[in-house]
């Protein structure tokens, strides 16, 4: 794979050994490209603007300017920078304070080399992508602290639509929800998730999972 056509990443941890361990894994695929590291958020805001690359992987906890607040500045001067949080907090809060300023992707540290290779990969691709068991705590962050949609939203969707969008907000790739429905094709679903998303009039696919959790389309046994 050219460098042309490698997945530009810039990696933002105030700890240095966490931003190699990170370039080293994604060099070693021969799919990324590593563009840049910061040690706080004031730094990587304006190494954004001046690298221009395609993913960013930053932690939540840093000194200074944390991650949500250099997520929401980096959202805002270049949107098709996309965010992913790569964090070992997994509190309520975080996730949903994350999502709100416009993160793509929350993944915990312990995660393994190949769950961290693939969501980068998908959020590149403009997926909305929240693993595990932080997908569970997102959905009932929101949840909890939000007054559900009136039930005429929930109406306005076909029963396909209504379960493509749950696995959507709990973190399935399009891959994934193609193969729970017995399609071949991820394209279908995203073009499927398009549709829910202009259906409803909203304007990001973060936007569709935090509706999709105040829905109250997710009950507490998709939540297991």
């Amino acid at each position: 794979m050219t460098t042309e056509s490698r997945i530009r990443v810039m990696i933002v941890d105030d700890h240095a050994i966490v931003r190699e361990g990170i370039a080293e894994v994604l060099e070693r695929s021969g799919e990324f490209q590593v563009v840049g590291q910061a040690g706080d958020g004031e730094e990587a805001v304006g190494l954004v603007l001046e690298l221009k690359p395609d993913v960013v992987i930053m932690d939540i906890l840093m000194p200074g300017k944390d991650g949500i607040a250099a997520c929401r500045a980096i959202v805002a001067a270049r949107p098709e920078t996309r965010v992913l949080m790569l964090t070992a907090s997994n509190r309520h809060g975080a996730i949903v304070e994350a999502v709100n300023a416009g993160a793509t992707g929350y993944l915990q540290k312990y995660s393994g080399r190949e769950m961290l290779l693939s969501t980068v990969r998908e959020v590149a691709g403009g997926e909305f992508r929240v693993q595990g068991e932080a997908a569970r705590r997102l959905v009932a962050g929101i949840s909890d602290g939000s007054d559900p949609v009136p039930p005429s939203g929930l109406e306005r969707l076909t029963a396909r639509e209504r379960e493509i969008l749950g696995m959507f907000a709990l973190g399935r790739s399009y891959a994934e929800i193609a193969e729970a429905r017995g399609n071949s094709n991820p394209m279908t679903v995203r073009n499927a998730v398009y549709a829910i998303q202009k259906k409803l009039g909203l304007g990001t696919r973060q936007e569709l999972g935090v509706w999709a959790a105040r829905s109250g389309l997710l009950d507490d046994d998709e939540l297991l």
